[in-house]
This record gives structure tokens, C-alpha cells and sequence, in this order.
């Protein structure tokens, strides 16, 4: 840790996306910060998400415009600022008879297209699925349907860029670090910290970002009540084997009013989910039960010509939404927006809680969490709305010929793997490949030594699994040889002398 004379201006607890987002945005005005997470960066919730950055359509049904108007907003500010790990889909939402009307259907897309200031997004256009592509794979009964728009996010990798851009503006990122005890001191914080980083730390702000365990943290380190309820609510996935050609998606609405998403995934797979199911105990333990695989292949069977069954997943995950409780009967009725409590008695340093909130707004959500500390710490105005992620400094369209360039410069360099490179490290992949004179031999898929190194070094990566489901999604494709590999180099790299990970 730093001399314990210094001060830093706000300590911030979690490394999730709000976590992250608070901590690049309070770097990026001046502020010295220091972010704490107890395992991996986006290691719980903010991996576990259906990776979209949308609007939520379903939400109008709840009233909740104004999260709505904001989170529509937000994927094109989102899109333009990170468009090597942000892209339009395209969205197909097949018409049931016995559910929702049509003519609700299509006034709530309405107001998609209208309520969020869209302007690269396409608008909603109608389809008869008869004669459209992307009626092929579903059951003849479905004959109508609508097309929208919204965005994919490569959801942990978002969560890492914003902690390297808070980096790079001078924040010290602490991973595998927990902190045991939060402490006033009058005016200052005085944090107790355990693990890869431990010692003392002192802030003038303290921000408990920590999701799912907000009010753990503040009943056991802090050691004070919650301002607010968290209601902690499952959510689950599952991975199949791709199931449509085409790169269009599919929103399906089912019978228990909840919709379900299927979505091409890493190119040989669809990705369906999710469930609303609430949850109590350690949120690090939750899994997908059979009975929510069996939900997710009935909901999508329903409508697909070749059904999905549980024998099908190749893949799954869980994670807990720490939503806040609004006192909903049911999960999914849950108000997924967020809530600030800040706690700053006259004269003593102020503690902001999180609760709630959705990756789609975390950039909104850390300006105004910013804004409730900017009386208690001197700081510059807001800054992220046009300021591009690490990587993200090129058109919201230029992939493709970024792709290009990026071959050009290295014509060794397999397309594919160029993409893929572009589509995790944008414009960085040109730093990534400096000095490279031709291709190494893979450690997992195509995944070469130096972008370990990358990773392990500029990204907070320290196991196979923070490479190989969060940094990538490689793990759908490693062999257990492959994992083998990929562990024992990193373990090389980390006893290497000199060896140090980025803060």
C-alpha cells in the first residue's frame, strides 16, 4: 500500500461494473482513488448477466419509463465509447396469439424506438415470418412478428476496461483483496485490508459497491445498518449448440408473463436465459438448478421447430441481481433500478451504498453516485459520456476495417484470430502484436502466450478461469491439456523475476 500519510480521496469497495464505473469516472475528475475487489474483477454478478445493453422492453409493462428512457440512451452513448466489445443486434420477437396483443406489442416498441434520443439503432419494422428468414427456425403457428434493435456486451470485459481506464488516470486496482474492516476516523476511512494486497488504507470517501454483499459489508465491516433491502434474485443460463443460421436473435415471450432471450454466442453456440428466482445465503454459491434448465429449454422449445433439452447444455452459469426490494410480489417484477444511500454525519467522513442498478446504466449510475459525493470532495464535472474505453477509439461501425488493418499489418495473422483480437482489444490489438514477427504456438484455441501476458500483466488476470471465462470465453473450446498449459504458464510467468501485474 501506499505511505499510510497518504490519503486517498475515495476508496471504493467491489470490483463489479458499478464498482469499476464509479472508480474510472472518480479518477477521470481528478480524484485519487483506490479500488478494492475481494476475488476477480466481474467475478460475480457482472459476468453473469445475458450481455445486452438494452433498454428493457419489458419494463414499460411495470410503468418504469424512466429507467427505460435512461438505459435506451445509454446503449448508444455505451456503443460509441466501447465498439470493439459493444454491437447492434437484432432482435426477433415472434407473436403469440394467446399472450400479449399485437397491438400492445407494437405500442410498446413505440415508445423503444422514441423514448431514448435513437439514432444509430434501426427502428422496429414488422415481419410475416412465412416468408422472412427468420421464421425458418421457428414453429408455422408463429406467422408474425417484430424486428428491434438493441446492443451486445462482452459484459466482464467491460467491467476490466473501465478498472484499466481508472488505472491508467492514476487509481490503484487491488484484486484477491478483501477488505476486512471500515473504520471513521473523523473525516478519514481507515480500511483494514487482507489478501493479495493487506495493510491499511485511508480515504476521505467510501463507496460500497459490492453488490450482491452490500449489506454483509455493511453489517460486518463497517459494522452499521443498511439504509435500504437488497433483494438478492437468481439469475441463470444455459449454452447450447448453435441452433439457427443468421446472426439475428430471438425474444420470446412465455406464458408466466417473463420473456426468455436466445442469442448466438461465440459463434458455434446460443446463449438462452434467463430466470427470476430469489435466492437467499452466500451469493458465491449459487448454480443453475435442473429445474431452470428444464424452464429454459420448455420456454424456447415452445416456439423453436427442433426442441432443446436439458442433455443439449454444453454450458451454464448462475449469478445474484442485488436488486433493491420495492417490496415486488415477484423476482421478475423487481424494480431493476438503483438506489444511493448516502450516509455523511456532520464532520465525518460519507459512506455511499449501491443498491441495484443494471450494466446498462452503470456509466449514469456512477455520475450520479459522483454527484452525491461532490459536496464532501473537490472534483472536476462529469466526462465519461464521450470519452471512448481503452481500445475503443474508433468508429461504432469500424470492426471490419480495423480487422483489416490489423492483417494488413501482420499478414501471418490468421482472420479469425484477428477478429477475435479486435473484438476484445480494439485498436489495442496493435500494441498487443508490437514487435511480434509471426504467430506463436497457441496455449488454448488461438489464444497465444503474449496475449496471456496481456492479461495477466495489464488486465488483473491471475487464474485459468479469469483468462478463460471472463477475459475470453475460450473455456467453451479448452481441452483439460489445454487448461493444463495455460496454468502452468501462468505460474511460470508469476515466479518469473520481475514479473508484476498491473495496478
Amino acid at each position: 500500500m501506499r505511505d499510510r500519510a497518504e490519503i486517498y480521496d475515495l476508496a471504493v469497495i467491489g470490483g463489479g461494473i458499478n464498482g469499476a464505473g464509479i472508480a474510472r469516472d472518480a479518477a477521470g475528475r481528478g480524484l485519487s482513488v483506490l479500488l478494492v475487489e475481494q476475488g476477480d474483477l466481474a467475478g460475480a454478478t457482472s459476468s453473469a448477466s445475458t450481455k445486452l445493453i438494452h433498454g428493457g422492453l419489458r419494463y414499460l409493462e411495470h410503468h418504469a419509463f424512466r429507467l427505460v428512457r435512461e438505459a435506451l440512451a445509454e446503449r448508444e452513448v455505451l456503443l460509441r465509447a466501447a465498439p470493439h466489445i459493444i454491437w447492434p443486434l437484432r432482435f426477433v420477437l415472434p407473436h403469440h396469439a394467446g399472450l400479449r396483443p399485437r397491438w400492445l406489442i407494437r405500442l410498446g416498441l413505440f415508445l423503444y424506438d422514441h423514448l431514448g434520443g435513437r439514432r444509430i439503432l434501426p427502428p422496429t419494422r414488422s415481419l410475416d415470418l412465412r416468408r422472412a428468414p427468420e421464421g425458418t427456425a421457428l414453429k408455422p403457428e408463429f406467422t408474425r412478428g417484430f424486428a428491434y434493435a438493441d446492443c451486445w456486451v462482452e459484459d466482464a470485459r467491460l467491467v476490466v476496461l473501465n478498472a484499466r481506464d481508472a488505472a491508467d488516470r492514476g487509481a490503484r486496482v487491488c484484486v484477491r483483496t478483501r477488505c476486512m474492516r471500515a473504520a471513521r476516523e473523523g473525516a478519514v476511512w481507515r480500511l483494514e485490508l487482507a489478501g493479495e494486497t493487506s495493510g491499511e488504507a485511508r480515504a476521505r470517501a467510501l463507496v460500497n459497491a459490492t453488490g450482491p454483499w452490500v449489506a454483509e459489508f455493511l453489517a460486518g465491516a463497517v459494522r452499521a445498518a443498511a439504509p435500504a433491502k437488497v433483494r438478492l434474485v437468481k439469475g441463470s443460463h444455459i449454452v447450447v449448440r448453435r441452433l439457427w443460421d443468421g446472426p439475428h436473435c430471438y425474444i420470446f415471450q412465455n406464458a408466466d408473463r417473463r420473456i426468455c432471450f436466445a442469442i448466438p454466442y461465440e459463434d458455434d453456440f446460443t446463449l438462452i436465459g434467463t430466470t427470476d428466482l430469489d435466492v437467499t445465503g452466500d451469493p458465491a454459491a449459487v448454480a443453475i438448478g435442473a429445474d431452470e434448465v428444464a424452464y429454459l429449454c420448455t420456454a424456447v422449445s415452445a416456439y423453436l421447430r427442433e426442441p432443446v433439452r436439458p442433455e443439449h447444455v454444453v454450458w451454464s452459469y448462475a449469478g445474484v441481481r442485488p436488486l433493491y426490494d420495492d417490496g415486488a410480489t415477484k423476482a421478475q417484477e423487481a424494480t431493476r433500478d438503483y438506489v444511493l444511500a448516502l450516509d455523511a454525519p456532520a464532520g465525518a467522513a460519507p459512506l455511499l451504498s449501491v443498491f441495484g442498478g443494471k450494466i446498462t446504466t452503470y456509466r449514469r449510475l456512477a455520475e450520479a453516485a459522483l454527484a452525491r459525493l461532490r459536496p464532501h470532495l473537490p472534483m472536476r464535472g462529469a466526462w465519461t459520456a464521450a470519452a471512448p474505453l481503452p481500445g475503443g477509439d474508433f468508429p461504432h461501425d469500424g470492426a471490419p476495417a480495423l480487422v483489416a488493418r490489423l492483417v494488413a499489418a501482420h499478414p501471418w495473422l490468421a482472420p479469425a484470430t484477428a477478429r477475435r483480437l479486435v473484438r476484445q482489444f480494439g485498436t489495442q490489438s496493435f500494441a498487443l502484436l508490437e514487435g511480434a514477427a509471426g504467430p506463436e504456438t497457441p496455449l488454448v484455441a488461438d489464444l497465444a502466450p503474449r496475449e496471456v501476458r496481456w492479461m495477466i500483466e495489464r488486465e488483473w488476470a491471475r487464474t485459468p478461469d479469469d483468462i478463460l471465462w471472463r477475459r475470453t470465453k475460450l473455456g467453451l473450446r479448452a481441452t483439460a491439456a489445454e487448461r493444463a498449459a495455460l496454468a502452468a504458464f501462468m505460474g511460470a510467468h508469476h515466479e518469473a523475476p520481475g514479473a508484476r501485474a498491473a495496478e
